[in-house]
């Protein structure tokens, strides 16, 4: 490891001093100025610091940043230890458990503050996240391993594509389910990607995030993660679902359907909710019950063959419109050899009209240009007024109460699967994983 990635966020004048009296982040620090003198540890910096300050965490457990001039005396008065985490021992496996496999790609779940340096640890391992959670080993034989360590936004249709197939060979060697732990920014686009690429599935996939890290007292981490172990073993639908806590207390986890959920809060413990649909289960952590809230799943078949179709096109973008856009926008799209554009309109389905000619020079070029909301609830329904009309008649295809998340990982995948423009079009419109719903639940708006 070089002296930049040991000074990590240092840069410019501040590094300088630094690399000149040997520190790393982690070492005992002894700053004079002014009169006056801080000892601490040094711990790192944002990248986007300046490049003028040192920050130490004093014996208090607060940090000081102090401003680094020619009249500012530092020296290294100890070596620290380097920042690090010892789990627990692996729990015993109970033989006659349902066997489970967690699979780690990152996020707030797979991640821990380190309190005495203040860095933060994106990347614990499964196996970190099992030996954590000794009450795994009650309800299922684990077997962990990472694929990544991503934050999810930094997760793209490539990382689908792997964890699909990684996923797969799991299931084919007769798993009684699989979990995935992500980041929950944009947990819900892979949960929808999932639901496309991984066909006809024998037992559940079950995605889990948190909201607040493993080693906070607030943390959602270890209950969520109990929640999604406990329907990957025992429930009895086999679909991608996302897990996470129902309300604000530690009682009950909802699992939604993977192509009807999104993410409705930055920092709330429930901030999943299913959009236009009922959510798929509920779980109660205390007893472990599982209650189906849908008629509408398809049941766990442990002899059922799995169809994996994993390849997403990355030529397709989600384009919300807003007022004033025009057709700018979309031309340079179709410029930059896009294959599909999904519009998340206003309304029941609508743009203005300054983007009519965009569009229309888009869908003559072959490109597929669909429609569907920015409300969160409701479907499209481009009949009512003569703009949603005209639309039609230039040939955007309107997507019922499809997120628009969901449609751009659709068009994504379906474009994967196949290069002809009537066939894909076809499938746009073609229930393939629950992601249109029959009728909308008014009773559910709101909640």
């Amino acid at each position: 490891m070089n002296i930049e990635e040991e000074l990590k966020g240092y840069k410019g004048k501040a590094l300088d001093v630094l690399k000149r009296i040997n520190a790393k982040v982690g070492d005992l620090i002894r700053v004079r100025k002014n009169g006056i003198i801080f000892e601490g540890i040094l711990i790192p910096r944002s990248e986007y610091g300046d490049d003028e300050h040192v920050v130490l965490k004093i014996k208090s457990g607060y940090n000081v940043g102090i401003r680094v001039t020619h009249t500012t005396q530092i020296e290294k008065i100890g070596v620290g230890a380097k920042p690090a985490f010892a789990p627990p021992p692996l729990p015993m496996q109970r033989e006659g458990l349902p066997k489970v496999v967690i699979v780690s790609t990152g996020g707030t779940i797979a991640s821990r503050v380190d309190y005495r340096t203040g860095a933060v640890r994106p990347a614990l391992t499964a196996n970190d996240l099992y030996s954590v959670v000794p009450e795994l080993a009650e309800i299922a034989q684990i077997e962990a391993k990472i694929l990544f360590s991503l934050f999810s936004e930094n997760i793209t249709p490539k990382h689908w594509r792997r964890i699909a197939e990684d996923t797969a060979q799991h299931i084919n060697r007769g798993v009684d389910g699989v979990v995935i732990a992500h980041g929950t920014d944009t947990m819900g686009y892979t949960a929808a990607a999932l639901s496309f690429a991984l066909q006809n599935l024998p037992v559940p996939v079950i995605l889990v995030g948190a909201q607040r890290s493993a080693d906070r007292p607030s943390s959602d981490a270890a209950t969520n993660l109990i929640g999604a172990v406990k329907a990957a073993a025992y429930a009895p639908f086999a679909e991608v679902a996302l897990s996470m806590h129902a309300d604000f207390s530690d009682k009950t986890i909802l699992l939604h359907k993977g192509t009807k959920v999104r993410k409705c809060h930055t920092s709330r413990r429930d901030t999943f909710r299913s959009v236009n649909a009922e959510a798929l289960a509920k779980l109660e952590l205390e007893t472990g019950e599982i209650t189906m809230l849908t008629k509408e799943f398809n049941k766990r078949n442990s002899g059922r063959k799995l169809a994996l179709k994993p390849k997403f096109e990355d030529r397709v973008a989600l384009v919300k419109f807003y007022p004033g856009m025009g057709s700018g926008v979309i031309d340079w799209y179709v410029d930059s050899g896009f294959r599909g554009i999904v519009l998340e309109g206003t309304g029941l389905g609508h743009v203005g009209n300054l983007c009519f000619d965009g569009v229309k020079r888009a869908i003559k070029q072959g490109v597929i240009v669909a429609m569907t909301s920015q409300c969160i609830w409701g479907r499209v329904n481009m009949n009512v007024y003569y703009q949603g009309r005209d639309l039609l008649a230039i040939g955007v295809i309107p997507l019922e109460d499809m997120l628009p998340e969901t449609a751009l990982v659709k068009l994504m995948w379906i474009l994967g699967q196949t290069s002809d423009v009537e066939e894909a079009k076809a499938l746009l419109t073609r229930n393939i994983a629950g992601e249109f719903s029959p009728r909308t639940l008014p009773e559910k708006v709101g909640e």
